[in-house]
């Protein structure tokens, strides 16, 4: 049970507490953690209301064609669209911090701004949880991520000796894997009768640096990604560079742990993760001599809307 005295020292440090988040929430969004990559390839969109339990959206399929006609036909070509309903459902979830009565006090005393650290560390785990669900989503409540969505094309790559046993990077020539990728790319883009087209290859960091080492030709100063840079069908149409980035995620994503290739188009209408309600630390609530600041956030799953501009190619 906590004296006179105690309660009085908590309430002191509760006010001074309150006084302070604001300092340490401004500090901690200031900061940047440059290993957290998902915003860069999955569009994360907050639009959604804070509190909404699902995001709902619609694809439409459109099938019809114009035709010639005659002057007093009857039969006259019409066209149809098929709306197909959609829902994400959202989920909350938390992270804290605490400080004990004894740290605030003495930050009290000594007139000092206690630190961010407890909050950095909170912030730090949200983002990495985002970060998980991004990727390869969270099985607990069924959510699948950018690199491994059951609707997504996946397919193991050609092996040279038409065997179907060694299709890894490492065994192959420079032309080889210069087929794999191509496929994939062109692959997307002959599929959708050139509808849909790749502007992303996201390796494993093995295959990044597998491929930004090795020479065209043992004479040669370009390397295979140097060419696969310049030459591809999605700079080749559009004159923009493609983006290519290494995954640590990817080194076991593919078919029974296989490493995954995946090339898609970045773009809100292909892939979009719902986040409407980032992290917010709510005021600080005392427990016995705790002050404990909650962390609360709302996402769901990333949604891959349009399928056939995302190719998965494992075994590289």
């Amino acid at each position: 049970m906590l004296n006179n005295q105690q309660l009085n020292d908590a309430q002191a440090a509760l006010g001074f507490l309150i006084s302070q988040t604001a300092h340490i929430e401004s500090q901690v969004w200031e900061k940047k953690y440059p290993d957290i990559t998902y915003p860069q390839f999955v569009p994360v969109d907050n639009s959604a209301h804070p509190w909404a339990k699902s995001v709902t959206y619609y694809s439409s399929d459109k099938a019809g064609k114009a035709d010639l006609l005659h002057h007093r036909g009857q039969d006259f070509p019409l066209v149809s669209v098929n709306r197909t309903k959609h829902e994400t459902e959202v989920t909350m979830g938390g992270i804290g911090y605490d400080y004990d009565l004894e740290e605030i006090n003495q930050a009290r005393m000594l007139g000092i701004n206690l630190t961010a650290d407890e909050a950095s560390a909170a912030r730090r785990a949200y983002e990495e949880y985002c970060e998980q669900v991004a990727y390869t989503g969270d099985d607990r409540v069924g959510f699948t991520g950018l690199l491994n969505n059951a609707s997504v094309s996946a397919a193991s790559v050609a092996d040279p000796d038409d065997e179907g046993v060694d299709t890894t990077w490492e065994t192959k020539s420079a032309d080889y894997i210069l087929t794999d990728i191509n496929a994939a790319i062109t692959g997307i883009w002959t599929a959708s009768k050139t509808v849909e087209l790749s502007d992303t290859i996201l390796l494993p960091l093995t295959s990044l640096a597998l491929i930004n080492n090795k020479r065209l030709d043992t004479s040669l100063e370009t390397t295979v990604l140097d060419y696969v840079k310049r030459t591809n069908i999605y700079t080749m149409q559009t004159g923009q560079p493609i983006k290519i980035m290494g995954l640590r995620q990817l080194e076991t994503a593919g078919e029974s742990s296989a490493k995954r290739m995946v090339t898609y188009k970045r773009d809100p209408e292909v892939v979009k993760m719902h986040i409407p309600k980032p992290l917010e630390f709510l005021p600080p609530q005392q427990q016995l001599l705790r002050f404990i600041v909650p962390g609360i956030f709302r996402l769901g799953g990333v949604d891959i809307r349009r399928p056939g501009a995302v190719r998965y190619s494992d075994g590289i």
